[in-house]
């Protein structure tokens, strides 16, 4: 990176499991020190809200600032939870947040996707965040749906990141994999030992995108997947 060019945008990916840490205990304060340890601009978390009755938020949302530096967007459609479909966006309040797009995904079990307009010093580009289904099936038509609903949107230089929840690095990505440039970043998922590649990064050709290893959240771990770090440079195209 040039001396002049700007600090790079850093993301992360997270599926917190609703607070369930590998001890099988439910610990928010643990999260939220995982969270701030990413020094991160954006996070997106998976499971973010739990699944049943009023389907609440996992994290105390009143202290999520004050523990992580990251505001969390208004993305719920209920007043208790703080995702949509279990997504949250965490962010940083110098970033210029515009129009926010919330998807409903095919397949058998409910799932979404939302996507947001990002304004990072001078630079506009989309972040997209998901949570694929545990069905191949299902996978391939929610990435045709979102790989549509992007392309309908203004073009601009679009990060994707989440839980794939598709553990061959080869197929079952559909469109995605063509539509986009893939990394895997390393394997996530189980945390304690983790030989599953769950948590992945799509991008557009017009972004340079650097995985970052993320810091080791310590023993019990926060959650049973660990997370994924990237940086991300809207002026650079890969290989130019």
């Amino acid at each position: 990176m040039q001396a002049n060019a700007p600090r790079p945008l850093r993301v992360a990916s997270y599926n917190i499991r609703a607070g369930l840490g590998t001890d099988l205990r439910r610990d928010p304060d643990r999260v939220l020190r995982a969270v701030a340890g990413l020094g991160a601009d954006i996070v997106a978390l998976q499971e973010a809200d739990h699944r049943l009755g009023a389907r609440p938020s996992a994290l105390p949302k009143a202290r999520i600032a004050a523990e992580t530096g990251l505001e969390p967007l208004d993305l719920s459609d209920h007043h208790a939870g703080l995702g949509w479909h279990g997504i949250a966006l965490l962010v940083r309040p110098e970033i210029d947040i515009g129009e926010v797009h919330r998807f409903h995904l095919p397949g058998l079990e409910p799932r979404g996707a939302v996507a947001v307009e990002a304004g990072w010093r001078g630079a506009r580009l989309r972040v997209a965040v998901v949570h694929l289904g545990l069905l191949r099936r299902s996978r391939r038509a929610q990435v045709a749906y979102l790989c549509d609903a992007l392309a309908d949107l203004e073009p601009r230089p679009t990060v994707i990141l989440g839980d794939f929840n598709e553990w061959s690095r080869r197929k079952g990505l559909g469109r995605l994999a063509r539509d986009f440039t893939l990394l895997t970043p390393g394997r996530t998922f189980p945390a304690r030992r983790p030989v599953l590649a769950l948590d992945r990064i799509a991008h557009s050709p017009d972004l340079g995108v650097r995985v970052v290893p993320p810091p080791v959240a310590g023993h019990p771990h926060p959650s049973d997947h660990r997370p994924i770090l990237a940086e991300l440079h809207p002026h650079e195209v890969p290989g130019a």
